[in-house]
């Protein structure tokens, strides 16, 4: 008889906010690019979404570390999956026909530019969502287990600069290789890959309490010891 599966109390309220986050980072910040003066870089074009994206990495890194691989893999197919809809419901609700008046032509417009993202754009960021997602969370598992539960920030930290790293580069090769200049895919990239890592080292300290708070109220400290990496299944 398989085991009972365990009871958390707060398990379903991070999943919940991570698909929030994940969902309002792609769809409301994606749209707006923004400008910060960097040393040494200058000038910097960055989307909006790049500074709370990376909150989702912060709770797949909770996850992992109290709940365990499985049910962080949980989380993230329920992100893909909004994602998903949000993307095709978009579609569909741009593509209806628009009632006449100037306030509606004009909404339509703001629809169009806000929403109506490329399906290249929108796959593009579904698929490195999920590759980096998931590269995040087996860095994490394996890291704790050959660090024995030590060294939180580096596992933290570590996970999320390979998790980033495959995130960026497969996005905006995918979205706009052919598009942009190669040259210009890669600074971009690199940017918001600094970015994005360089949120999770200032979180480090948060993430401290988070878990340490959820594994003593959970009383749980999962090591993935015998367990299955795939991703192609949403079972814990």
């Amino acid at each position: 008889m398989p085991e009972p599966r365990a009871q958390y109390r707060y398990y379903d309220l991070i999943l919940a906010a991570f698909v929030v986050v994940l969902v309002c980072s792609n769809f409301i910040g994606a749209g707006k690019a923004a400008v910060i003066d960097l040393p040494y870089f200058g000038t910097v074009i960055f989307g909006g979404g790049v500074l709370f994206f990376p909150i989702a990495y912060f709770f797949g890194d909770i996850l992992t570390e109290v709940y365990g691989y499985a049910y962080d893999r949980r989380a993230v197919w329920a992100g893909f999956v909004a994602l998903s809809f949000a993307a095709i419901m978009a579609q569909i609700v741009i593509a209806l026909p628009v009632a006449p008046g100037a306030y509606m032509a004009n909404y339509q417009q703001g629809l169009e530019t806000v929403f109506g993202n490329s399906w290249r754009i929108a796959m593009a960021s579904m698929l490195a969502f999920w590759c980096g997602s998931f590269s995040n969370s087996y860095v994490m598992a394996k890291m704790k287990i050959w660090s024995q539960g030590r060294h939180l920030w580096m596992r933290t930290i570590g996970s999320t600069a390979v998790g980033e790293l495959i995130d960026s580069s497969l996005f905006y090769m995918l979205a706009f290789y052919g598009v942009w200049e190669t040259q210009e895919i890669i600074a971009v990239a690199c940017i918001q890959y600094l970015l994005k890592t360089s949120w999770e080292v200032l979180a480090t300290p948060l993430t401290y309490r988070v878990v340490a708070y959820l594994k003593r109220k959970e009383n749980e400290d999962y090591y993935d010891i015998r367990t299955n990496f795939t991703p192609f299944r949403v079972k814990v």
